[in-house]
C-alpha cells in the first residue's frame, strides 16, 4: 500500500521545495495540496471540522505552484490536489494548468476533485451554490475534450469550449489522474462513476459499508470493477488503521501532516516513516 501525504502549505509553514525533497528521500509516494483562494471574514458556513476556523485555512498556497515547485526538484514523488475546487475555476484556464504540470512532471500528477464547503467563498467566485455539482460535472467534461487527441467540442449550459487545438496533453492519454473527494452519498459516486478512477473519504470511516455502495453504482455504469480505487485522506495514522486499509484492499492512503514549521513536520516525517 502506498503512503502519500496532506498539508496545509503556507506562507508560515515548511517550504514547498524542502518538503518535497525529505518526502523523495524517506520513501514517502506522493503529496497532495488542498485548495482554498481566499477566506471571507464575515462567513456564515460553519468550519468542517467544527470550532474556529484554523489560520492554515486563509494563508494556503495555490496548490498547482506549490506542486510545481515539488516536481521540480523530485523524480518520483507523485503530486495531487487534495483538492482542487473546480466549481471556482475557469475550466479551460484550469485544464491547461493540469495538462501543464502533468505534463511537466512526466505523468505524476493526479487531480483530486472536490466541490467546496465554504459558502461565501464560491460565491466570490460566481458559484451557483445549489448547483456547484453540475458545475463541477460540466467543467470536467469540458477539460476532457481539451484533453482529447483530436479537437474535440463541448456545450453545456454553463461553459463551452469550441473545437481547439490545445497541447499538451495528461501523458497517460486523455486525462490524468482523477479522484473525488467528499462525503459518500448517490450524487457523489454518480460523479465518480461518470468521469473520475476513484474515491477520497476523508479520514476514511465507514468505508465497510460505503465502498460497496460505491462499487454498485460504478459496474452499473459500466466501469472496470477491478479498476476503482478508494484513497483514504487526511488520515491519522496508527497500525492498527493501515492494516485495516490493507485489509481492506486499499491501495493508497494519505497522511495528514501539521501544518507547521519544518522541524515539526520532519519530526511528524520521522514518526510516520515507521509505516513505510
Amino acid at each position: 500500500m502506498r503512503i502519500a501525504t496532506t498539508i496545509f502549505l503556507t506562507d508560515h509553514s515548511v517550504p514547498a521545495v524542502r518538503l518535497a525533497r525529505e518526502l523523495e528521500e524517506r520513501g514517502f509516494d506522493g503529496l497532495y495540496l488542498p485548495e482554498h483562494t481566499h477566506i471571507p471574514v464575515a462567513r456564515g458556513t460553519p468550519a468542517p471540522m467544527g470550532g474556529p476556523l484554523p489560520p492554515e485555512y486563509g494563508r494556503t498556497l495555490d496548490p498547482f505552484v506549490g506542486l510545481s515547485a515539488a516536481a521540480a526538484v523530485t523524480h518520483r514523488l507523485r503530486l495531487g490536489t487534495g483538492v482542487a475546487l473546480v466549481a471556482q475555476h475557469d475550466p479551460i484556464v484550469l485544464a491547461k494548468q493540469v495538462a501543464s504540470l502533468d505534463f511537466l512532471s512526466g505523468g505524476r500528477f493526479t487531480l483530486g476533485v472536490g466541490f467546496g464547503w465554504n459558502v461565501e467563498e464560491a460565491a466570490d467566485h460566481g458559484v451557483d451554490w445549489p448547483r456547484r455539482r453540475e458545475l463541477v460535472r460540466e467543467r470536467m467534461a469540458l477539460m476532457r475534450a481539451l484533453w482529447a487527441p483530436e479537437p474535440t467540442a463541448y456545450k453545456g449550459a454553463s461553459c463551452r469550449v469550441e473545437a481547439s487545438h490545445a497541447w499538451p496533453k495528461p501523458v497517460s492519454g486523455g486525462r490524468p489522474r482523477i479522484l473525488c473527494g467528499g462525503a459518500g452519498g448517490p450524487v457523489l459516486f454518480a460523479h465518480i462513476a461518470e468521469y473520475a478512477d476513484g474515491w477520497m473519504p476523508i479520514g476514511g470511516g465507514g468505508l465497510a459499508e460505503s465502498v460497496p455502495r460505491l462499487r454498485r453504482v460504478w459496474e452499473d455504469a459500466g466501469r472496470d470493477p477491478e479498476a476503482l480505487q478508494v484513497v483514504p485522506y487526511a488520515v491519522r495514522p496508527n497500525a492498527g488503521k493501515l492494516a485495516y486499509y490493507r485489509d481492506q484492499g486499499m491501495d493508497e492512503v494519505v497522511l495528514q501532516l501539521p501544518s507547521a514549521g519544518t522541524a515539526d513536520v520532519l519530526r511528524t516525517l520521522d514518526d510516520y516513516a515507521r509505516h513505510l
